[in-house]
């Protein structure tokens, strides 16, 4: 027996899953502490924790490569880790401490550990399409508005309507914070209809197509390539369900022929009695 087949059981078992999902956390709070004015003393230790986790993924993924060997490099989610923990390893002293900060990507790992994360992310990817089409619709609604706002409350010599409307940059940065609805009515709506009453009428519905009908939109592409995604995974299972009534009728036929054998060997032992 290979290596590889010996190791293969090991590294897919659950509990070396739940152990390195379970690292990944304690990392996590680590990682957290190191922020914390926690005392050289501790400080010491919670860099060797820090090490010997990282020293723990370095061995995960060799024993993958192992395992999986050339085809561990067709894996996203392999690429994913390894650069993770590539990144880790990285010296962080001098120029680049600032590589320091990133130990923190090590989180990021679950996404890659646990499947339900890893159906969320493939959702994203497969809603990424949909989404572009919105983001580009939303886009032209913003460019649209942002002219028209310009020249609606930018020529207006106001220190507010210049600040916030006077080029169309300023005039779509506006309209952003308008659309999260951080302060639009008190602080951007209210201060516009005081000069001009009527601009209810614009602020209104751009509020309702790019704060509800858009987000709506966003909801519904991901929930669609969730229900995508778990529609192919019950189109997988049938092809296993298959697979099972096989095993079962070759099982049937392999107890038929032993009971065959069986039933041979009782007829020769009675005419050898006979005999």
């Amino acid at each position: 027996m290979s290596l590889s087949s010996t190791l293969k059981p090991l590294v897919e078992s659950s509990k070396f899953q739940n152990a390195i999902i379970g690292l990944i956390l304690i990392n996590a709070v680590t990682l957290g502490l190191e922020t914390t004015d926690f005392g050289e003393e501790h400080m010491a230790v919670l860099y060797k924790i820090d090490f010997f986790i990282l020293c723990i993924f370095t061995l995960e993924l060799a024993l993958k490569l192992i395992v999986y060997r050339k085809s561990f490099f067709s894996g996203g989610w392999n690429w994913f880790d390894l650069i993770i923990v590539t990144v880790s390893w990285m010296p962080t002293s001098g120029a680049l401490s600032v590589l320091r900060a990133f130990r923190i990507l090590r989180v990021l790992r679950l996404f890659s550990v646990v499947p339900q994360m890893r159906r969320v992310i493939g959702a994203l990817g497969h809603s990424l399409p949909g989404m572009a089409s919105v983001v580009g619709v939303l886009g032209i609604i913003f460019y649209v508005s942002a002219v028209l706002v310009t020249k609606l409350f930018g020529t207006y010599d106001d220190p507010n309507m210049q600040e916030w409307f006077g080029s169309i940059g300023s005039s779509a940065y506006t309209l952003f914070q308008v659309m999260t609805l951080e302060s639009w009515s008190m602080g951007i709506v209210r201060p516009t209809m005081e000069i001009f009453p009527w601009s209810w009428v614009f602020f209104v519905p751009f509020i309702i197509i790019t704060s509800f009908a858009v987000l709506n939109l966003f909801i519904g592409i991901i929930v669609d390539a969730m229900q995508i995604m778990h529609e192919e995974e019950e189109k997988e299972k049938p092809s296993d369900n298959t697979h099972n009534v096989h095993t079962a009728i070759a099982t049937k036929d392999d107890i038929q022929a032993i009971q065959a054998q069986i039933e041979e060997l009782k007829t020769l032992l009675k005419q050898k009695d006979k005999g």
